[in-house]
């Protein structure tokens, strides 16, 4: 006989925090996907596989290229497993601000040169959404393990 109190998982979703990993790990995987969709990215015939090279569009704005569209793909998944738990989905949220506030930073430096340390391309608008992620993913890591906690004295 089992029994599920013991269990340390809990369902997908079941916390504001999982529903916000999973979220983020849904519109990964769409944005992999769109990357890879002719009309939803531009200049598809000049996507290379990385660099700066690869003038494809997303949706005519990100610049993406093959390894990019398969980074977007692998941190879908990520978020996807990291929402079967609270504290995985916490962790997947702070860690990728962390790492989207890198590549921000990274972009600042990169963003339009035409040298190898543009081995992902990025460009301006890249910049302004990779600092949005940053920010956003970090302050929900940070506040949705609260929501719905009550508070005794």
């Amino acid at each position: 006989m089992t029994s599920n109190a013991a269990t340390p998982r809990s369902t997908s979703g079941s916390t504001w925090t999982q529903k916000g990993a999973l979220l983020f790990g849904v519109v990964f995987l769409i944005v992999g996907i769109a990357g890879f969709i002719p009309g939803l990215t531009m200049d598809m015939g000049t996507m290379s596989f990385a660099g700066h090279g690869s003038m494809a569009l997303l949706l005519g704005l990100f610049q993406v290229s093959i390894l990019h569209n398969i980074v977007h793909l692998l941190f879908g998944i990520v978020g996807l497993v990291a929402s079967r738990t609270a504290s995985g989905s916490r962790l997947y949220l702070l860690v990728g601000g962390i790492v989207y506030a890198v590549l921000f930073v990274f972009g600042l430096f990169t963003a339009g040169m035409t040298s190898g340390a543009n081995f992902v391309p990025l460009n301006s608008a890249d910049n302004v959404l990779h600092a949005f992620l940053a920010v956003a993913m970090i302050v929900l890591g940070l506040l949705l393990p609260r929501v719905g906690t009550t508070r005794t004295r």
